[in-house]
């Protein structure tokens, strides 16, 4: 059974910034396995699709959506089976629900995620 637990949201203000975490456990990322799966951070705006906003190879590699690159970074600490997501200069049209899945993402892994609010 996997599990992906994301942490970190809030409300912040225009411009602010926050770090998104995400653990995982289970059997594919059993110790030692983590790394070699490719990791992605996802986000559902109200009324919107789910859509891919980072991804993070085993590797280290990363590519991000047009609409974030130059303000979030993805990273991987695979001693922790951790993924977080730093996200700066934040605008109100990040608000969303963010999760964490494998990348490209599986079904059965969505979690809870945590829901980001970017308001004055």
């Amino acid at each position: 059974q996997v599990q992906l637990v994301e942490s970190g949201g809030g409300l912040v203000q225009p411009g602010g910034s926050l770090r998104l975490s995400c653990a995982a456990s289970g059997s594919i990322f059993s110790i030692g396995m983590f790394r070699i799966y490719a990791m992605g951070w996802y986000r559902q705006a109200p009324g919107k699709q789910r859509e891919l906003v980072a991804a993070i190879t085993g590797g280290g590699s990363t590519n991000y959506a047009d609409s974030v690159k130059g303000r979030f970074t993805i990273s991987r600490d695979n001693a922790k089976n951790t993924v977080y997501l730093q996200m700066n200069s934040l605008k109100p049209e990040d608000t969303a629900v963010y999760y964490c899945n494998t990348h490209p993402s599986n079904q059965q892994f969505w979690g809870q995620g945590t829901q980001v609010t970017v308001s004055s």
